[in-house]
């Protein structure tokens, strides 16, 4: 796994938050997404600003952390952070501006709600239309304990939305494999064809909905790609 090499790679520490503060900045955010690869639903997003005063012990790229692990870090980041905030962008817009634009749109979102407001920011990989000074590092939520930190947030949250929604639309499997294209969800939707929050732009849903597209709000011609 791409996480799994990264872990081998970087240390998830508060270097560059030091460094930063060095320089005179105060407020440093982390942003970071979840949900991108999901054939299902909102992509979310979180915005932490840690307050050094509060440390947290065991911040890492939640990828790498137990489901249990991931819901205690979020309970003590949300108790001892400066800022914290989550954001989602639903599968609509992921199917009308694409996945990577969504996730940019989410993380931003995310910043914006923080109080107070952050004077840098840093994110996972990606730059965000923000009037603020910031900085995309590969790897950042393997790196930095911000973006970590926004990375369990943004994943914990999902995931709770996942086991609701698993009750919405039922058959799926949605609180087991969180919307990825797992074995299991693909005969789902094979079987039962998309619910109206699976993403029609991703291939293996569009597969199993022959004729339409959300993108386009219209139906193409018939022989559209069928997953039958």
């Amino acid at each position: 796994m791409q996480a799994e090499r990264a872990a081998g790679r970087f240390r998830c520490e508060g270097t560059r938050e030091r460094e930063l503060r060095v320089r005179g900045f105060r407020l440093i955010a982390g942003a970071d997404e979840a949900g991108r690869g999901s054939l299902f639903g909102p992509v979310f997003a979180a915005a932490v600003i840690l307050a050094p005063e509060r440390p947290i012990r065991g911040l890492n790229d939640s990828k790498l952390l137990e489901p249990e692990r991931r819901e205690v870090l979020a309970g003590r980041i949300r108790e001892r952070a400066a800022a914290w905030a989550v954001a989602a962008v639903d599968a609509s817009i992921v199917d009308r501006v694409n996945i990577y634009q969504a996730s940019r749109m989410a993380m931003r979102l995310a910043v914006e709600l923080l109080y107070p407001k952050p004077d840098f920011v840093l994110t996972d990989a990606v730059m965000l239309d923000i009037p603020l000074p910031q900085e995309a590092l590969i790897h950042g939520d393997a790196r930095c304990h911000a973006i970590a930190a926004a990375s369990i947030l943004a994943k914990v949250d999902r995931d709770q939305c996942m086991r609701r929604w698993d009750e919405v639309f039922p058959g799926y499997g949605l609180a087991g494999h969180k919307g990825y294209a797992t074995p299991d969800h693909l005969e789902a939707l094979r079987a039962l064809g998309p619910s109206p929050m699976h993403r029609f732009s991703f291939e293996p849903v569009r597969a199993c909905a022959p004729g339409f597209s959300r993108q386009l709000g219209l139906f193409d011609e018939p022989g559209a790609a069928s997953c039958l």
